[in-house]
């Protein structure tokens, strides 16, 4: 188990460190194209924008799920497309053009809706392969076992 976990964490912190130097890339390229300052200007641009559109989505989204509990159903995609758009706010506050992309297609409800039926998938699979524990139970009537001893 804490080998998987050690893995798990190798597997994570490798992630980080390639987008980190595909975002650096991806600024000197661009920058190179469009100049510093334009740079500059659009990584902040699509932070505002991203962020603003966030929002609208999460309203859209609460509205949804208050809906769903109006219905007295449980709005479960309403609150993992909330964790999907508050994730995808993050990536837009990170500068850069990788992690802003990511962000832009986790907010437009179409392919965050892929995105989540990729992942509900996987987490299907690993739940229907996962260690099972199978028993049986038997009902012990002890209350009325304690009621007649008082």
């Amino acid at each position: 188990m804490q080998i998987q976990v050690i893995k798990q964490m190798n597997v994570a912190i490798l992630f980080i460190i390639a987008t980190l130097l595909i975002e650096i890339y991806l600024m000197i390229k661009i920058g190179s194209v469009i100049g510093a300052f334009n740079t500059t200007f659009l990584i902040f641009f699509t932070a505002i924008v991203g962020i603003y559109f966030a929002k609208l989505e999460g309203l859209n989204t609460i509205r949804a799920g208050l809906n769903q509990l109006k219905k007295k159903e449980i709005p479960i995609y309403e609150i993992i497309s909330g964790a999907a758009l508050a994730f995808a706010a993050l990536l837009l506050i990170i500068p850069g053009f990788l992690t802003d992309l990511i962000g832009f297609l986790l907010i437009v409800p179409a392919t965050r809706k892929i995105f989540i039926k990729i992942l509900s998938s996987k987490f299907n699979k690993k739940k229907l392969n996962g260690d099972i524990i199978e028993g049986e139970f038997e009902e012990i009537k002890q209350y009325n076992k304690d009621k007649r001893n008082s």
